[in-house]
C-alpha cells in the first residue's frame, strides 16, 4: 500500500493545526477549509484533486478539528492558506 499524500493530524490544538495546514502546503495540497475536499479541482486539467479514499481521510480530520476547535480551524488555516496565494499579511506579535 503506497503512503496517504494527506498527512495525519499529529496534536488536536491550534499549533497542532497549523502545523498540518503547513504539511498540507508543502506538499502542495493546500485548499480552504470551509470547500468540501469533493469539490477541489485543479484548475489546470479540470480534474478533482483528491481520490474517495483521500476525501475521506480529509473530511474525518477536518471533521475533528471543527468539533474540537470550531472557527479555530479558520484562523488556522488562513495564514498558510494565504502565504501560499502569495499575500502577505501580519502575524500577532
Amino acid at each position: 500500500m503506497s503512503e496517504s499524500r494527506i498527512p495525519d493530524l499529529v496534536e488536536l490544538s491550534t499549533n497542532g493545526m497549523l502545523m498540518w495546514f503547513a504539511e498540507m502546503s508543502v506538499r502542495d495540497l493546500i485548499f480552504h477549509p470551509e470547500d468540501p475536499p469533493r469539490s477541489i479541482i485543479d484548475i489546470a486539467d479540470g480534474a478533482r484533486s483528491f481520490d474517495d479514499a483521500e476525501c475521506e481521510k480529509l473530511e474525518g480530520i477536518l471533521a475533528t478539528m471543527y468539533e474540537a476547535l470550531g472557527d479555530g480551524v479558520i484562523e488556522a488555516a488562513y495564514p498558510i492558506f494565504m502565504k501560499k496565494a502569495g499575500q502577505m499579511i501580519a502575524l500577532d506579535s
